[in-house]
């Protein structure tokens, strides 16, 4: 009874703590993750495709219009991409709820050890999580719930995960590959258009690379070279084999 009156009493005092410490986590980590997979091939392989076409005496026109077909096609195949991965992160937590549920109904002290073993890697006592363990078998969906988060590591994905993962990727790939062929709708002659390309990119790339390293907790500067060089060394590659086919 006493037990009881104490925890009543806890329970206001618990309110009022949490409600005087809001924790700032940031918490889009798969957009931002979507968003880095996006602008960054957008920015490096159409640079590359560009700097390449230019290497190769095209003019502004052709490597506009090849750039302009490239960025269509990688946002749609990057999209297909996202999307598919997303919907299968679904459907294999669908599946393996499906088994949970199935195995806390067929096999519940099995089950029940389970839990029993998680709780211990965490170096709680037998007699101290064994009234958690009965707590979550009086709440079959507490316990499924307990299941897949803490046996399987699996967190429950939001159903419109598959469309916004798509979506977020093909935007964020057509804004970073439209940086690159910026120049050649103004300047006529690719072998000028492909200069300011070169600047306009990496200034870019750095910009991103650095938001990049802020956002995903790197260092920003280091991620900021690191990913203009990535891009640096593509288009010049792809440029240097252009020339070398077609001096």
């Amino acid at each position: 009874m006493a037990a009881a009156e104490h925890g009543i009493s806890l329970e206001p005092e618990r309110k009022s703590l949490l409600s005087q410490h809001t924790e700032k986590h940031f918490t889009a980590g798969e957009i931002v993750r979507d968003i880095i997979i996006g602008v960054s091939d957008g920015l490096t392989v159409p640079f590359a495709l560009a700097a390449g076409l230019s290497g190769a005496n095209a003019t502004s026109s052709i490597v506009l219009t090849a750039g302009i077909a490239e960025v269509a096609a990688g946002a749609i195949s990057m999209g297909l991409g996202g999307y598919l991965a997303a919907k299968s992160e679904t459907d294999n937590y669908r599946r393996e709820l499906k088994r949970e549920q199935e195995e806390i109904i067929t096999m519940p002290e099995t089950e029940a050890a389970e839990v029993a073993e998680i709780l211990a890697q965490y170096g709680i006592e037998a007699h101290e999580y064994a009234p958690v363990v009965n707590a979550l078998r009086k709440k079959p969906q507490a316990w499924l719930d307990f299941m897949m988060r803490f046996e399987l590591g699996l967190e429950k994905p939001d159903p419109k995960r598959a469309l916004y993962s798509a979506m977020t990727i093909a935007i964020a790939y057509i804004l970073g590959g439209v940086v690159p062929l910026l120049p050649y709708m103004f300047i006529a002659r690719a072998s000028e258009a492909v200069v300011f390309s070169v600047i306009v990119t990496l200034v870019a790339l750095l910009v991103f690379g650095y938001a990049k390293g802020y956002f995903t907790g790197n260092k920003p500067f280091r991620s900021a070279l690191e990913t203009a060089l990535i891009g640096a060394i593509a288009s010049a590659a792809a440029f240097g084999m252009a020339k070398a086919f077609n001096p």
